[in-house]
C-alpha cells in the first residue's frame, strides 16, 4: 500500500530540514526561497516497540516494520494559485498526495529569514490555505461548467453533485477549507471524484528551535491563536525541534538519547511522534504475521476485514480466503492461544495474524 504525506509550508520554515531528519537522506537545505524545487520523496519506517517485541519473541530472523511515504514539497508563496513562484509545480504535487504534513514555524530567529520579515504562524497558515482553496476554486467552477448540460436536462446525479459544487463555491470564495464545508451523503463521493486540495487531511507540525525564542514556551498569544484554530479545524498538531532531529538523525539508541541530553532537546521525540500521528491521519493500522524467518509489520486500511487486509501480503488472499487464526500481539507474548475468525472479521490494529487459504 503506497500512501504518502506531502510536507507542506511557506520557504524557510524547515520543511527539508524536517524531510533529512525523517529520512535520514540528504536534500538541499539552504537559507532561501525554494531551495527544493522537485520534490523528494522518503519511505519511512513507523516505530513500533510491538514488532521488536514479536521479533523477539519469535527469535525472527528478519524484521520487517510498516512504512510511510513523505513527499518534501517546493515553498509556496502568495499567488501559488495564479503560478507565483512555483506555484504551479506545488499545487500539482501537493495533489497526488494522499494527505498534508503542514509545517509552521513558531520561533524567532533574526539569522534565518522569514520571507514575510515577522513570525505570525496564523499568517503563514492564512497563506497556505488561502491559495489552495483559491486553487480548489477554479477546479469547482470549472467541474460547474462541464455538468452545466446535464444540469440543464434535469439529471439527478447532476443536480446533486451541483448542489455539493455550489457549497463549496461559497466556502472556498470566502477562504474557508471545502473539509470544512457540511456536505450530505449523497454529495459526499461527487466531491471525492474532483481531488480537492483542501479535502485532504491535514497534520500541522509546529517547528521550534532549540535554545529560541519559541512561541509554545513562553505562551505567546501568537501560540494560543494557532492552538484554537487547529482545535476549530479538528486537526491535529505535533510539536518538532526539526534542526535538532536532523542533528540527531545518525544516532540510535542510548547514543541518542545521549545526544539528545547534550543538547537540551526535549525527551519527546517529535519525529517519531510525526510518523505515527501522519500514519494514524492516513486512517491506516498495523497487523502483524511472525515467526522464526520473519516478523513483518503490515499496513492497512482502519476497518478492513480479514480477507482485505490479507490482500496487504498477496492479492490472491481475497479470493482465496477460507480462515485465519487471530491473537492480539500482547496476549500472544503471555502465550495465549489463537482463534480461528472468518470472512466478516474486522481486523483490529495489533492482531497478529495467520491466514489460511
Amino acid at each position: 500500500m503506497s500512501l504518502s504525506i506531502g510536507i507542506v509550508g511557506l520557504p524557510n520554515v524547515g520543511k527539508s530540514t524536517l524531510f533529512n531528519a525523517l529520512t535520514k537522506k540528504s536534500v538541499l537545505a539552504a537559507n532561501y526561497p525554494f531551495a527544493t524545487i522537485d520534490p523528494s520523496v522518503g519511505v519511512v519506517a513507523v516505530p513500533d516497540e510491538r514488532l521488536w517485541k514479536l521479533s523477539e519473541f519469535s527469535k525472527s530472523k528478519k524484521t520487517i516494520p510498516a512504512a510511510v511515504e513523505f513527499v518534501d514539497i517546493a515553498g509556496l508563496v502568495k499567488g501559488a494559485s495564479e503560478g507565483e513562484g512555483l506555484g504551479n509545480k506545488f499545487l500539482s504535487n501537493i495533489r497526488e498526495t494522499d494527505a498534508i504534513a503542514e509545517i509552521v514555524r513558531i520561533f524567532e530567529d533574526e539569522n534565518i529569514i522569514h520571507v514575510a520579515n515577522k513570525i505570525d504562524p496564523m499568517a503563514d497558515i492564512g497563506v497556505i490555505h488561502t491559495e489552495l482553496a483559491l486553487a480548489d476554486l477554479e477546479t469547482v467552477k470549472k467541474r460547474l461548467v462541464n455538468i452545466g448540460k446535464e444540469i440543464k436536462r434535469g439529471d439527478k446525479d447532476a443536480l446533486i453533485e451541483e448542489a455539493a459544487l455550489r457549497k463549496l463555491e461559497v466556502a472556498l470564495e470566502s477562504g474557508e477549507l471545502a473539509r470544512q464545508v457540511a456536505l450530505g451523503e449523497k454529495e459526499l463521493p461527487f466531491v471525492k471524484n474532483i481531488h480537492l486540495l483542501t479535502m485532504k487531511p491535514i497534520l500541522f507540525v509546529l517547528n521550534k528551535k532549540g535554545g529560541g525564542k519559541n512561541l509554545d514556551e513562553i505562551n505567546d498569544e501568537r501560540y494560543q491563536k494557532l492552538i484554537s484554530y487547529i482545535e476549530s479545524l479538528g486537526a491535529q498538531y505535533v510539536v518538532v525541534d526539526a534542526r535538532i532531529e536532523e542533528e540527531l538523525k545518525d544516532f540510535e539508541g542510548k547514543e541518542k538519547e545521549e545526544m539528545r541530553s547534550a543538547l537540551s532537546a526535549s525527551k519527546d521525540n517529535g519525529v517519531d511522534n510525526l510518523i505515527k500521528k501522519g500514519y494514524e491521519l492516513l486512517n491506516l493500522i498495523t497487523y502483524f504475521t511472525t515467526g522464526e524467518d520473519e516478523t513483518r509489520a503490515w499496513t492497512i486500511v482502519r476497518g478492513s476485514t480479514e480477507p482485505v487486509a490479507g490482500t496487504a501480503i498477496h492479492t490472491d488472499f481475497k479470493d482465496k480466503f477460507i480462515k485465519a487464526e487471530v491473537v492480539e500481539w500482547d496476549k500472544l507474548l503471555q502465550k495465549a492461544l489463537w482463534r480461528i475468525e472468518g470472512k466478516e472479521y474486522i481486523v483490529k490494529d495489533g492482531d497478529v495474524i495467520e491466514f489460511k487459504i
